[in-house]
């Protein structure tokens, strides 16, 4: 039986999750981390056009709970999310961008130009948004996503990474 993917234009918790399974793109191909690490509760907009540099983009969304598992242990008495997973989720959004493309391979954070940190994330924010705007794609040998990204907390820009790269390998 082969797999036939439906290209959506948003995607709930329970899609997200069936990507990490490995049941969204195909056996073999892009998936995203299951919960905890999975870093959004929805994809509200993904397309292969729009963005900063009109290639696409992506935004997602993740509700802030002050119970959610990284306050508790960064750090005791002083919760702040972990910048590196702010970062991780824009990977696991170029990442996902590439799958939705249909690039074949599994899928690997390569590196980054440059990160600033500009605010924290603590339990009394409400939302956090990614948006991610897609610089360029290539699927030669490899498949190659190379992005900028924002990330918001309650619609103040707190994190922003550009050149990000995620390649796909078979």
């Amino acid at each position: 039986m082969s797999h036939e993917f439906v290209k959506q234009f948003s995607y709930s918790l329970e899609e997200l999750i069936e990507c990490g399974h490995g049941r969204l793109f195909g056996p073999g191909n892009a998936r995203l981390p299951l919960p905890p690490m999975l870093m959004f509760d929805r994809i509200t907009r993904i397309s292969g056009e729009g963005g900063a540099y009109g290639k696409g983009e992506v935004v997602a969304e993740l509700d802030v709970k002050p119970d959610l598992w990284f306050f508790a242990c960064h750090f005791e008495n002083d919760p702040v999310m972990p910048g590196c997973l702010g970062l991780d989720a824009m990977w696991q959004l170029v990442g996902f961008f590439l799958g939705w493309n249909g690039l074949p391979g599994k899928g690997r954070a390569l590196s980054t130009g440059q990160v600033k940190l500009k605010g924290e994330v603590v339990p009394t924010v409400k939302n956090l948004t990614w948006q991610i705007d897609i610089k360029r794609m290539m699927s030669r040998r490899m498949g190659l996503g190379i992005a900028d990204g924002t990330m918001r907390a309650d619609d103040e820009v707190v994190y922003e990474a550009n050149d990000l790269r995620v390649g796909v390998f078979a």
